[in-house]
């Protein structure tokens, strides 16, 4: 793993962590903690007792509003660490969440994760030959069995319709989206940039290279994208 690799994986770990200290600043806590302890009192092999389980594993506790994700990660068995995290949102994808939080922290990944690509795309399929899952909630399911429900998302291929949305599409806009932000970011903060004030050099500095960092991925993701469609006509050809 290079440098940049390490790098982007940092910059990922750190905004979620922001991310989900930020959600937790608006609720009342209590309410998660308390529904907690009730998922660690369920019997062994439960959903909601795995859930508790694997929140206590990782020293996290259950998010609000995003009580579903969690559980999602225990019956798709990707871990709670940022590179899963992106990967259990390509499954979400193909599975058919259309969501701007799956789109946007896909988006993230594929920008920052050239090297992951392969694998995000493996999921997304195999999101697309799974059971629907987007609408599972933890007060439903909490009481079944885990190792049933995971067995009843697993299913043919042939029994699925192909996805409405392509990844590659998808990656596509993602890239022009992250192209144009980061454009638009840098021109905003490079009058700032000329200040003699230090907050304002500070507080313009961060930004404009956040939009660098968006661009300069987004066109690489571009350009990726083109190469790979070059020789897949050439191969076709020949």
């Amino acid at each position: 793993m290079n440098i940049l690799q390490k790098l982007a994986r940092k910059v990922i770990k750190k905004s979620f962590n922001l991310s989900v200290w930020t959600i937790q600043q608006f609720y009342d806590m209590s309410e998660y903690n308390e529904k907690m302890i009730r998922l660690r009192k369920l019997p062994e092999g439960t959903l909601g007792y795995d859930i508790a389980k694997c929140l206590d594993q990782n020293q996290l506790t259950l998010v609000p509003k995003y009580e579903s994700h969690d559980m999602k990660h225990v019956l798709l068995g990707y871990e709670m660490t940022p590179l899963d995290e992106i990967r259990m949102q390509a499954f979400m994808l193909g599975n058919g969440n259309y969501s701007f939080p799956c789109f946007a922290i896909l988006a993230f990944g594929i920008i920052l994760l050239p090297d992951k690509w392969t694998s995000f795309y493996k999921d997304f399929k195999k999101g697309r030959t799974s059971e629907k899952i987007k609408t599972w909630t933890i007060e439903a399911y909490a009481d079944l069995n885990t190792t049933e429900l995971k067995e009843l998302i697993v299913k043919n291929e042939s029994c699925q319709k192909k996805a409405e949305l392509s990844l590659k599409v998808i990656v596509k806009y993602g890239a022009i989206s992250a192209v144009t932000a980061g454009i638009f970011g840098m021109l905003f903060c490079l009058p700032f940039l000329f200040s003699s004030n230090i907050a304002d050099l500070i507080g313009a500095g961060f930004p404009f290279v956040g939009g660098a960092v968006l661009t300069v991925g987004g066109l690489l993701t571009l350009s990726n994208i083109s190469k790979h469609q070059f020789i897949h006509q050439n191969t076709a050809k020949n």
